[in-house]
C-alpha cells in the first residue's frame, strides 16, 4: 500500500476534526430545537411537586371550595397568568375524580372583563332547584370584586350553564353592596337544609358577617361573630359534622393571624351552634387545624360520594405565607409559583366535657401513587443519631415512636451527604411541644422569623404515631392520628436525600418504620 506521507496525515486529521465538529454542532442544534419545540430541558433541575397540586404556570393563591358534580370534583383557584410582571387574579379550573389526580380546565372566570376590578375569592354552589333563575344545576359563583365606582369590596354573581367550564357575569351591579367598611370579602355560601335557605358568610375585618337569601341574588344581614387577636379575617367557613357517638355540632372556621398572641397564621375554628342567624361558640378560644407556617386560605368541602355528609369532610389550603409569598425556586426553575397542601379527610372528635376537635389525615387515594416501599422495621436510638440506609426526595414516612425518658426526639429529612443541610420534624416530651424546624435547609423566610413551627404536645402512654409527607418543596407532619398537623415549605437541594433519626437526653424506639416512595400525579 502506498504511504500518504506526513502532509497527507495532517490533511486527514483536519478533515476528521471538521467532520466531528460538524456532527457535534448538528447534535447540539437538534437538542436546542427539541428544547424549543417542547419548551423543556430534560436535564434541568425541577422543583415542581410530584404529588401535590400545582398551577401549570405563573401564579396561584386562594383555593375556592371544590364542589362535586357528575362524578368529578370541580376546583377553582385564584390565578394570575401575568405574574410576576402584571397584576389581577382570575378563576382557573381543574377537575378530579379522586382528589389526587387533577386535570386542568383553563380559566373559567377571566379578569378585567367588565368595568369592575378583577375577581377575588368567593364560593361556588350548584343551584339544583333553579332558585336563581339560570336553569336547573347552574353553577353559581358569588365573588368579591372591587367596585368600578369606588374600588370598595363588593359581592357579584357569576353563573355557568355548561357544567362550570365558563362563567358569565350576571350584572355589573353587586348582589351585596359594601356597607361602608374597608374589609368586606371572601363570601362563603352554604345551604341551610334545616331552614331551607342559603346562608352567606363574609370576612369583615375582625368579624364574620352572616346573610341569608332564597334566590342567591337578594341578601339580608342576620348577625355576626366577633373575634379578638386574630388580625384581619379571610376565607370564612361553616359546616355541620357528627361525632362517633352521634353528637352533631356546627363548626365555624376562618383564615386568621394569631401571631401577635403566639398562635398560628393558618385556619382557626370553633365548634358551637348555628341558629340560622348567627353562630355561638362552645369556647372563646379557637382551635387550629394546622400549626405550620404554610397552610392558608383553607377550604373544607363535602364528600360528594358519601350518603352521610356529616361523618367526614375534606380540606385543602394554599401552601404559602404572605410574608414571603414571592420567594420560591419554582419561579426560576419551573416558571410557576403556587402549590396546595395535600387534600385531607377531616372528622370531628370529642364530647361536651373535653371539647370538640377536628382531626385530619391524608386522603387514602395517595396509596395509588406509591411506587415502592422500604420496610425499615424498628430502630432504637440512644442519645445520638442513626442514619437509615434509605434515600428519597418524595415519600410518605410512617412510624410509631415510644420512649421512657427523653428531651427531644425526631427525624432529620432531606439530609445532605455532609450532614450540614436537613430539616427536622419531631417533638419534645420534656417541654411538651411538637415541631418542624427548617433552619438547616433552604427555605422561603429570608428574615429568619419563621424557622421552627411548634404545637402543644401531650403524649398518651409515651407513644405517638407520625405520618410525614415529603415532596420537592414541602413537608406535612401528622401526629396523634391527625390531632396535630404542621405544614411548612422547605427547599432542599435535589441531591439532599438522606434520612436519620435522633434522640437527645434519653433513648427512643422508632417502630414499624415504613417509607413509601411516591410517584407523580402527572407527567
Amino acid at each position: 500500500m502506498k504511504s500518504i506521507g506526513k502532509k497527507g496525515i495532517w490533511v486527514l486529521v483536519a478533515i476528521l476534526i471538521l467532520v466531528i465538529g460538524g456532527v457535534v454542532l448538528w447534535v447540539n442544534a437538534k437538542e436546542d430545537g427539541e428544547k424549543k419545540e417542547t419548551g423543556k430541558d430534560e436535564n434541568a433541575v425541577s422543583y415542581r411537586s410530584s404529588y401535590h397540586f400545582t398551577t401549570p404556570d405563573k401564579w396561584k393563591n386562594d383555593p375556592q371550595k371544590p364542589i362535586y358534580y357528575k362524578g368529578e370534583y370541580h376546583y377553582y383557584y385564584l390565578y394570575n397568568k401575568d405574574y410576576p410582571d402584571g397584576n389581577g387574579t382570575e378563576w382557573r379550573h381543574a377537575v378530579s375524580k379522586d382528589l389526587v389526580h387533577w386535570k386542568d380546565e383553563g380559566v373559567a372566570i377571566p379578569k378585567y372583563t367588565n368595568d369592575n376590578g378583577d375577581p377575588w375569592s368567593g364560593s361556588v354552589v350548584i343551584d339544583r332547584e333553579n332558585k336563581a333563575g339560570f336553569g336547573k344545576d347552574a353553577f353559581i359563583a358569588i365573588v368579591t370584586q372591587p367596585s368600578k365606582e369606588t374600588g370598595a369590596q363588593e359581592q357579584y354573581l357569576w353563573y355557568s350553564t355548561d357544567g362550570g367550564k365558563t362563567f358569565k357575569n350576571h350584572s355589573e351591579d353587586p348582589v351585596l353592596e359594601n356597607p361602608g367598611v374597608e374589609d368586606f370579602r371572601d363570601p362563603k355560601v352554604v345551604w341551610d337544609d334545616e331552614r331551607n335557605k342559603w346562608v352567606m358568610l363574609m370576612a369583615e375585618g375582625s368579624k364574620v358577617g352572616f346573610y341569608e337569601s332564597d334566590n342567591l341574588k337578594d341578601w339580608s344581614f342576620t348577625g355576626d361573630f366577633q373575634t379578638e387577636d386574630l388580625g384581619v379575617l379571610e376565607c370564612p367557613d361553616l359546616f355541620r359534622m357528627r361525632t362517633e357517638d352521634g353528637t352533631e355540632k356546627w363548626v365555624l372556621g376562618v383564615s386568621a393571624n394569631g401571631e401577635s398572641v403566639g398562635k398560628p397564621n393558618t385556619y382557626a375554628y370553633w365548634s358551637g351552634e348555628f341558629n340560622g342567624d348567627t353562630f355561638e361558640a362552645d369556647e372563646e378560644e379557637p382551635k387550629w387545624l394546622d400549626y405550620g407556617f404554610d397552610w392558608y386560605g383553607a377550604v373544607t368541602f363535602e364528600d360528594g360520594e358519601a350518603e352521610d355528609k356529616m361523618e367526614k369532610r375534606y380540606a385543602l389550603a394554599w401552601m404559602n405565607k404572605w410574608s414571603y409569598a414571592n420567594n420560591t425556586p419554582t419561579i426560576e426553575h419551573d416558571d410557576f409559583n403556587g402549590t396546595d397542601s395535600i387534600v385531607r379527610e377531616i372528622r370531628l372528635e370529642g364530647d361536651d366535657e373535653e371539647g370538640y376537635t377536628l382531626v385530619s389525615n391524608p386522603v387514602p387515594a395517595l396509596d395509588d401513587l406509591v411506587t415502592s416501599t422500604d420496610e425499615v422495621g424498628d430502630v432504637t436510638v440512644e442519645d445520638g443519631r442513626e442514619s437509615l440506609d434509605v434515600l428519597g426526595d418524595t415519600y410518605r414516612l410512617e412510624a410509631e415512636i415510644s420512649w421512657e425518658e427523653a428531651e427531644r426526639i425526631g427525624m432529620r429529612l432531606r439530609e445532605s451527604e455532609d450532614d450540614e443541610r436537613h430539616f427536622d420534624v419531631g417533638f419534645s416530651p420534656r417541654d411538651g411541644y411538637s415541631f418542624v424546624n427548617r433552619s438547616q435547609t433552604d427555605h422561603p423566610d429570608e428574615e429568619g422569623d419563621f424557622l421552627e413551627s411548634k404545637a402543644p404536645f401531650k403524649p398518651f402512654d409515651q407513644k405517638v404515631h407520625m405520618t410525614i409527607l415529603v415532596d420537592k418543596t414541602s413537608v406535612e407532619l401528622f401526629m396523634d392520628n391527625g390531632r396535630t398537623v404542621h405544614t411548612n415549605l422547605v427547599f432542599p437541594r435535589p441531591d439532599d436525600q438522606g434520612i436519620s433519626f435522633f434522640v437527645e437526653g434519653g433513648s427512643a424506639t422508632f417502630e414499624n418504620v415504613k417509607i413509601d416512595h411516591m410517584g407523580k400525579t402527572a407527567e
